[in-house]
């Protein structure tokens, strides 16, 4: 994506005021915002416009952000990239949060600057993959963003789509956390916590329904696919 491409948010806040002041700094930085206040108006909203990207609070009127997120991913099937915001700070709200397909979470408050460079490592992310993987029984068609396992069609947010499209496309090397935290969100990774709690999801998606596990970690040097058990090829 080229770094002046403007684009199309949906940012669903109930705080008028921060709503408004957020609103206009994204558009200040290029890009085009839509307003929601609530989490009907969220939904309707993202189920009837094309965005790149959704920045949505977690405290809202109505089905709250966990629900309207939950609700977009599971019923709707809808794949748009979700950043969180949530003056929440927990590990147990953000694994909530990701747990339902969040891709990326910010407490307030927050620097504008962090969210716009957020907002725009999610879209370049979400742009920018682009080949089909085949290791063992698992299919990664990045294209399609569809992964299957043993013929079984798995469903993961954005962030583990991307995780497993990383591992999948340098197999069978092992992937550093620097090198994944930076194809997720650039220079602007979230606390250490966000990306074990995305690999806990994808583990949980990916290995636990099938006899073996294929994602491990490599002590020391970050993460792999290993295509059977007992498979040491490659560094992995």
């Amino acid at each position: 994506m080229p770094d002046k491409e403007a684009l199309h948010v949906l940012l669903v806040e109930d705080h008028r005021e921060l709503a408004e002041t957020t609103g206009a700094f994204l558009e200040s930085r290029g890009h085009l915002v839509d307003y929601a206040p609530d989490g009907l108006v969220a939904l309707h909203l993202a189920l009837t416009n094309d965005y790149d990207v959704i920045v949505l609070d977690i405290m809202l009127p109505g089905p709250d952000g966990l629900e309207v997120c939950d609700r977009l991913r599971r019923d709707a099937k809808l794949g748009t990239p979700i950043i969180m915001l949530t003056a929440r700070d927990r590990l147990e709200d953000k694994l909530a949060g990701f747990e339902t397909g969040a891709d990326d979470y910010l407490v307030k408050p927050f620097d504008m600057p962090e969210l716009v460079a957020r907002v725009e490592a999610l879209a370049r992310r979400d742009r920018g993959l682009a080949s089909r993987f085949e290791i063992g029984d698992l299919v990664v068609d990045v294209d399609a963003r569809q992964v299957r396992r043993a013929g079984q069609a798995v469903a993961l947010s954005r962030t583990a789509f991307t995780i497993l499209s990383v591992l999948a496309r340098e197999h069978p090397k092992v992937v550093s956390r620097r090198e994944l935290e930076h194809e997720l969100w650039r220079d602007s990774p979230p606390d250490s916590d966000a990306l074990r709690s995305h690999l806990y999801n994808l583990r949980r998606a990916v290995d636990r329904p099938f006899p073996y596990a294929m994602i491990h970690t490599v002590s020391g040097a970050g993460y792999c696919i290993r295509e059977r058990p007992g498979d040491r090829d490659g560094s992995c």
